[in-house]
């Protein structure tokens, strides 16, 4: 599976702080080996659209579609709760 990010996304990650950065990364390349592993807790954020939500850490989300073989990551944000 490869992987690609969209502008959105390189904004928010390079906004957000070193640590989320650092754990997007274990979980990017936990996504990567199983998209079933327990610490992603993926969902489908829309059915219609395809997006998926996954937990960067308690507090930050990641926003993602796949196509094909590919990852596409859309943004990456703080969780509103």
């Amino acid at each position: 599976m490869g992987k690609d990010y969209s502008k959105r996304f390189l904004r928010s990650y390079n906004g957000a702080p070193l640590k989320v950065q650092r754990a997007f990364d274990k979980q990017v390349y936990l996504l990567l080996r199983n998209i079933r592993h327990p610490s992603l807790r993926k969902k489908k954020y829309s059915q219609s659209e395809g997006i998926w939500q996954a937990r960067v850490d308690r507090q930050w989300r990641f926003y993602f579609i796949i196509k094909d073989d590919t990852y596409y990551f859309l943004d990456i944000i703080r969780h509103p709760k």
